[in-house]
């Protein structure tokens, strides 16, 4: 039977249930933020034990190129040494003793306080993050250069999405890419605006790390505040694999480490490019180099702040180009997750990434695979999980908006089945076959409905007649239509006025206040 109609000709109540889901963003009870992971391994005690052995011989013996004079002096004041091709070798005995002090979680600071974090043991967390140089716009489907204000509205999207944890740089600002400074300070101030929620942007350039630092105090309204009570980290990518250092990225990494700012720092070598084809090689190169990133924060600062990135890639080798999806990638970012553990490190990984330009069958396969894998392995932070398109030249909201009905599907699969007396509802299965032989009605069915199970917000549940009486939508227009609707309205003000005058005055913010508020000319109201 259908349901009864409005007067618009829809079902009665559906609009006002939209419009209810719409305003509220609250979290359902079947899932929390940092539930346990580690199910899944695929590397077995000895294997770990084998990469970890690898990868310290690696850095001890081939060592690292390109090295800066500071990472230079850090490194041989505390025990390490250029070796006869001028490659700087880290003995184990070194990294060890380095590891024993390095942080064993890292706080994020919610500016919401329910929105803090800590990184760390077995807990799973959800990162966007991806810096693409392409917007794919909803609707058509169409790549474009990326702008600040696309970054502000992944920022803002990314604070919406209830099981997104953590909101990582998703665009490049390539219209005010021409001067290091503007740029750092733009894209530090539109996470600022756009989120409460815990959030890292990505500097290339040194200097640029203390005028974010000095931003972020303006905005908590205290200088030292933001190094007290970090809500940020400073993104970088300090080796070009294999196992070289990168001058600039290494420079902010060395910044950021002296100043004690929280640093989500990766490597990132491609299997059969960058990194050997097989495997097992890839990972303890790209676990060496990790390590090597750990070491020289922990020689700059001893227990400062840091994640273990080992983000080992993969290349289509008939072609040469790089690959976020497949199999071989979501055990490599599982394997990621399993090291860091094994090394007590607070620990990040990519997965979420999809070679596909659309939205589509490819994407989900290629998405929902690396997802699962990564958090069921225990991966504390699994970056790159929400919108990514095109191995990571674009970003998609839609795209967005679907894969948060993943990851919460995947945060359910974590949370697992609760075995008690109670659960296992004897006295209720007892009760329902003698009495009216169904569950649907039942007290425990009403008590559990949202506690023990999870609904999607774009996933379609209706039955087959519903959805044909409805037009048979399909997924993609209704997450381009939600996408609409939620930035016509999601305008947070997580800055208040004096703060961001203070802000305005002291640092040159080229995003218009008049696109921060609705009615903007950007995402009309339908």
């Amino acid at each position: 039977m259908r349901p009864p109609l409005a007067p618009t000709g829809r079902p009665a109540g559906a609009r006002a249930a939209r419009l209810a889901e719409r305003r509220s963003v609250r979290r359902s009870p079947a899932v929390r933020p940092g539930l346990p992971g580690g199910a899944y391994a695929p590397l077995s005690p000895r294997d770990l034990e084998q990469v970890a052995d690898a990868a310290f011989t690696i850095l001890e013996r081939i060592g690292l190129s390109a090295v800066t004079g500071e990472i230079r002096d850090y490194a041989t004041a505390g025990g390490g040494y250029l070796n006869e091709h001028g490659r700087l070798c880290l003995p184990r005995s070194l990294v060890e003793d380095l590891l024993a002090g390095a942080a064993r979680e890292i706080v994020y600071h919610g500016r919401d306080p329910a929105r803090t974090i800590r990184s760390g043991g077995n807990r799973v967390y959800f990162a966007t993050s991806g810096e693409a140089v392409r917007f794919v716009e909803p609707g058509s489907g169409r790549y474009r250069p990326t702008t600040l204000l696309d970054l502000y509205d992944f920022f803002r999207m990314a604070d919406y999405l209830e099981h997104i944890d953590f909101c990582g740089q998703q665009v490049v600002a390539t219209d005010i890419c021409e001067d290091a400074r503007l740029h750092a300070v733009n894209i530090a101030y539109a996470g600022t605006v756009a989120t409460a929620k815990p959030f890292s942007i990505s500097l290339a350039d040194a200097s640029t790390v203390a005028d974010v630092e000095s931003l972020w105090d303006v905005v908590i309204g205290a200088e030292g505040g933001f190094r007290r009570a970090p809500f940020a980290a400073i993104g970088v990518c300090p080796i070009v694999s294999p196992l070289r250092f990168g001058p600039d990225t290494s420079a902010v990494l060395c910044e950021a480490a002296r100043r004690g700012l929280p640093v989500s720092a990766c490597s990132a070598p491609q299997a059969g490019a960058t990194a050997p084809a097989a495997l097992a090689g890839a990972l303890a190169q790209c676990t060496a180099e990790a390590l090597a990133i750990v070491a020289i924060v922990n020689l700059i600062n001893p227990g400062g702040p840091v994640d273990f990135g080992p983000w080992t890639f993969v290349s289509d080798l008939r072609t040469g180009a790089f690959t976020g999806g497949g199999g071989e990638e979501a055990v490599l970012q599982a394997a990621a997750g399993q090291i860091a553990r094994h090394f007590e490190l607070p620990g990040i990984v990519a997965a979420g990434m999809t070679d596909s330009k659309r939205p589509d069958y490819q994407a989900g396969y290629e998405k929902g695979l690396t997802i699962a894998l990564s958090a069921l392995a225990g991966s504390n932070m699994i970056a790159e999980c929400a919108g990514m398109m095109g191995s990571l030249m674009g970003c998609s909201l839609e795209s967005m908006l679907i894969d948060n009905d993943l990851i919460g599907a995947v945060q359910r699969s974590l949370r697992g089945i609760e075995v008690s007396d109670e659960t296992l509802s004897l006295e209720v299965i007892e009760r329902t076959v003698l009495g009216p032989n169904h569950y649907l009605g039942a007290p425990q069915t009403l008590s559990l409905m949202h506690s023990e199970y999870l609904y999607p917000r774009i996933g379609d549940r209706s039955s087959l007649a519903d959805w044909e009486y409805r037009g048979s939508p399909d997924l993609l227009r209704t997450a381009a239509d939600r996408v609409r609707d939620i930035l016509a309205q999601h305008y947070p003000r997580y800055l208040p006025a004096d703060r961001d005058a203070a802000v305005r005055a002291n640092f040159d913010i080229r995003l218009d206040p008049e696109e921060l508020r609705p009615g903007g000319r950007r995402w009309p109201p339908r």
